[in-house]
């Protein structure tokens, strides 16, 4: 009997544990990129005509009569945060849909049987989130820059306030799809949290303008802290402190992850 076959089996590597997870994790971003290319007419177009409308409606006509605001042309002060809401709602779309969609298509039993654990399956979803927060952002950054004049004050800021928004929210629609049911479910909290919850927090407008019950009010809402730490990167002003605001979604980032782990590893949402 040849001992070849034998002797091969020995002398091959062993596969390690780190490569495995780090071809998972590639895996499910490469998948989530491909599927926002596409359908790119559903997951970039629609956000870049709603941000031309804004500017053409809000920051041309309504602007006119508004005039300045915080020592800025308004279409120049709404900029950053219209950026900022198209990469609030895409990355958390983004996740919701494509998880909920592999529950709902019965395809993620092949990742729970994987040898891959569930942070790396949380984190790789959550990176594709980031991924199409990103094309998005940037998509919208160039209607922006048709429109009005935007000149980068601190990159540093404006690219981490980019990163750590679209993670939060990435993992929070990571949260959504766990305990969505149906595909009601994965649209109520967008259309009756996340959409109320985006105007009031300060795209619009600054908080210095409303009254003291409406301004402290508007400090509890998360999103004005991502707003205004975005516009601070472009024009230099803020209505919050931005050390604060980097804190605030540093701590979401990191509960909301390990909120999503706890959950797939007990089985929530997945094995019911």
């Amino acid at each position: 009997m040849s001992t070849a076959p034998t002797l091969a089996a020995r002398a091959a590597p062993p596969v390690s544990l780190g490569v495995v997870r780090w071809i998972g994790f590639k895996t499910i971003i490469i998948r989530e990129y491909g599927r926002i290319i596409r359908i790119w007419g559903q997951t970039i177009v629609p956000s870049v005509v709603t941000s031309i409308l804004y500017f053409a409606i809000f920051g041309s006509l309504i602007g006119r009569r508004v005039g300045t605001m915080g020592g800025f042309d308004y279409r120049q002060y709404i900029a950053p945060g219209l950026i900022m809401m198209s990469v609030i709602t895409n990355s958390y779309g983004n996740v919701v849909a494509s998880f909920f969609g592999a529950k709902f298509g019965k395809h993620v039993e092949e990742l729970l049987v994987s040898p891959l654990p569930n942070w790396v399956i949380v984190a790789g979803y959550a990176v594709g989130g980031v991924v199409r927060g990103l094309l998005v952002g940037a998509a919208v950054t160039i209607v922006s820059l048709v429109f009005a004049h935007l000149q980068v004050q601190h990159l540093a800021v404006v690219l981490g306030a980019l990163l750590l928004t679209s993670l939060t929210f990435a993992l929070a629609g990571f949260l959504n799809a766990l305990f969505a049911k149906n595909f009601d479910q994965v649209n109520w909290i967008p259309a009756f949290v996340l959409t109320p919850l985006t105007y009031f927090g300060g795209v619009f407008y600054s908080v210095s303008l409303l009254p003291a019950w409406a301004r402290a009010l508007s400090f509890g809402n998360p999103i004005l802290y991502m707003v205004n730490a975005f516009r601070f990167g472009f024009l230099g002003v803020s209505d919050v402190d931005v050390g604060a605001a980097f804190a605030l979604m540093a701590a979401a980032a990191v509960l909301l992850f390990g909120v999503a782990v706890t959950l797939m590893n007990r089985g929530v949402g997945i094995r019911e």
